[in-house]
């Protein structure tokens, strides 16, 4: 079994329910078991700005997938939430993001992991500290890379996944 993260990422329709259904559809394949997820967090879009906020939260998973079939799913849960790809950074109903696959690098064509931008993104940074904050990259605490990105007010608190 891999740990691995994925981050989740809304802002159009129904943001919360999108988030919600994708983690519920993910824990129904086989192979994939939900062990936690973060809060959910409102952000402003990054790229191409002139698009709702988003909602984002980072799912906890272990799984007994590949990389690749892990992925594959995830494609499969964005596509029967009618992600559509029109637009690089455009907006969008759900993207998932493989952050994190063990501790293992991948690049191919298809996935890198660790996801390239991981380090540079308060929105992934700050749920996935919620969850692991003992997890480490390149050497360094995933706090050491919140540090140096300064200001995260861009990144709001909305709610816990568990609600009260």
């Amino acid at each position: 079994m891999i740990n691995c993260y994925i981050g989740l990422g809304s802002n159009m329709g129904d943001r919360e329910w999108h988030l919600r259904e994708a983690v519920a559809r993910l824990a129904a394949i086989d192979g994939i078991w939900v062990s936690q997820v973060s809060s959910i967090y409102v952000t402003e879009p990054v790229g191409f700005t002139e698009q709702p906020a988003f909602f984002n939260a980072v799912a906890a998973v272990r799984t007994s997938l590949t990389a690749g079939q892990l992925l594959a799913a995830c494609r499969k849960v964005e596509q029967s939430l009618a992600r559509k790809r029109d637009m690089r950074w455009g907006p969008r109903t759900l993207e998932l993001d493989i952050l994190l696959y063990g501790d293992y690098p991948i690049c191919t064509r298809e996935l890198t992991v660790p996801h390239p931008r991981l380090p540079e993104r308060l929105f992934v940074l700050i749920p996935l500290l919620e969850i692991a904050p003992e997890l480490t990259l390149n050497g360094e605490s995933l706090e050491q890379y919140r540090q140096q990105l300064g200001d995260d007010r861009a990144v709001r608190f909305y709610q816990s996944w568990h609600k009260q």
